[in-house]
This record gives C-alpha cells, sequence and structure tokens, in this order.
C-alpha cells in the first residue's frame, strides 16, 4: 500500500510545526507547513487566493519534500506574511521562524 498523505511533525527552535505532505497523481506533491501563525506552501497555493484571505503565507516551488521546503528560497510572501517577517528570498525554514 502508497502511503498517499504523510503528516510529521517538526521542530524549528523547539517550536512544533506540522508538516503535511500529499502524494497527486501523475504530478509533485502537495507541500505544506503549518507554523503557529503562518503557513509554508509549495506553488500549488493560489497566491491571489492567500491574500483575499488575509493569510500569513511563503510560498516556494520546485518541492517534493518537506525538507526540500525547508532549504528552497521563499519566492512569494503575502502582505500578512511579510507583516511578521518573512521575505522573499529567505529559506522556508526562514520563514516559518517568523510564523512561530
Amino acid at each position: 500500500m502508497i502511503l498517499l498523505i504523510e503528516i510529521n511533525e517538526i521542530k524549528i527552535e523547539g517550536k512544533h510545526c506540522i508538516g503535511l505532505k500529499v502524494l497527486m497523481p501523475d504530478a509533485p506533491p502537495l507541500i505544506m507547513v503549518r507554523g503557529e501563525r503562518g503557513v509554508l506552501f509549495c506553488g500549488y497555493l493560489n497566491p491571489e487566493a492567500a491574500e483575499k484571505l488575509h493569510m500569513a503565507a511563503a510560498i516556494v516551488r520546485g518541492v517534493a519534500s518537506l525538507e526540500e521546503a525547508l532549504e528552497k528560497p521563499v519566492v512569494y510572501v503575502t502582505k500578512q506574511a511579510e507583516a511578521l517577517g518573512a521575505t522573499v528570498g529567505m529559506s522556508g525554514k526562514d520563514a516559518l521562524r517568523q510564523f512561530l
């Protein structure tokens, strides 16, 4: 049996985040890591929808695992994420630190 949904606890500076990886048919997986005040997403997230919903969200692209999402540079942050200190170019892990 193939595990279609993977949920992992990720610790950053002693705080807990929840990582989610969902395998998609014939496509890259959906990756999401939720911090206390915001979320790190893969490129599946629609930036306009995140802004409209007033989400603190950072987006990384080209990831196939939670580890890659933490390592890759952020390519987009919502206004709410920016207000928390997240910026384009920082690593996914650094963006999550702003959401703790």
